[in-house]
C-alpha cells in the first residue's frame, strides 16, 4: 500500500536541513491522521510527488512551463490509484510530463516543499505536500511537451527562468547533489 511506503520512506529519511525535517514531521503526522492523505480528494492538504531533472554535469535543469500555474516548474503531480510507491509516482509524473525515457532516478527524497495551489480543487485552495526526487538526464535526450505544459526546455543553471523562490531552493539542492556525486 502506498501509504505504508510513504510513511516508511519519510520516517527513514534523513532530511538535509531543519526546514526539510519540519516538513517531514508534518507530512508523517498528516499521513497518520488521514488514511487518504495521499489522495487528491483529501482536502485541503494532500501529498504529491515529483522530480527535479538535472544534467549529469549539474549545469542545466529541465523544467516545464505549467499551463495552469503559468510558471516554470519541476515535474510532478498527484498520486494516482495505480501508484505503489512515492518514488514510482514521481517517475510516472516525470515521464508523463516530459516524455523522457532515459534518465537515472534516485529513490531517496531530495527535498520537501509545501505550497498552496488555487487551481487544484473546486472546493478552494489546497496545499500540496510535495516530495521531490532527483533525476539526471542528458540534455540531448528527447523530451516532449505534454497537455499540462506550454513548453518543456533545458535551462542553464546560471540563467534560470523567473519562478517562485522555493523552486530555486529545490533546484539548488538538486544541482548540489549531482555535483557532489560527480566530484566523489
Amino acid at each position: 500500500m502506498i501509504r505504508d511506503d510513504a510513511l516508511a520512506l519519510l520516517a527513514g529519511w534523513r532530511p538535509p536541513s531543519p526546514h526539510d525535517e519540519a516538513l517531514r514531521d508534518r507530512y508523517v503526522a498528516h499521513l497518520q491522521a488521514h488514511p487518504d492523505g495521499l489522495l487528491k480528494g483529501c482536502f485541503p492538504d494532500h501529498l504529491t510527488a515529483g522530480a527535479i531533472v538535472v544534467s549529469p554535469a549539474g549545469d542545466a535543469v529541465l523544467l516545464n512551463h505549467h499551463r495552469k500555474a503559468d510558471a516554470w516548474l519541476a515535474f510532478g503531480g498527484h498520486i494516482e490509484p495505480g501508484d505503489a510507491t512515492l518514488a514510482g509516482a514521481a517517475q510516472r509524473e516525470l515521464v508523463e510530463e516530459s516524455g523522457l525515457t532515459a534518465f537515472e532516478f534516485d529513490p531517496s527524497p531530495l527535498s520537501l516543499d509545501e505550497h498552496a495551489v488555487d487551481f487544484c480543487s473546486d472546493r478552494g485552495t489546497v496545499r500540496h505536500l510535495d516530495v521531490r526526487f532527483l533525476a539526471t538526464a542528458t540534455p540531448d535526450d528527447e523530451h516532449v511537451v505534454s497537455d499540462e505544459s506550454l513548453d518543456v526546455r533545458w535551462w542553464p543553471v546560471s540563467a534560470l527562468p523567473t519562478t517562485f523562490d522555493d523552486m530555486y531552493r529545490l533546484i539548488d539542492a538538486a544541482v548540489a547533489r549531482v555535483r557532489q556525486s560527480t566530484s566523489s
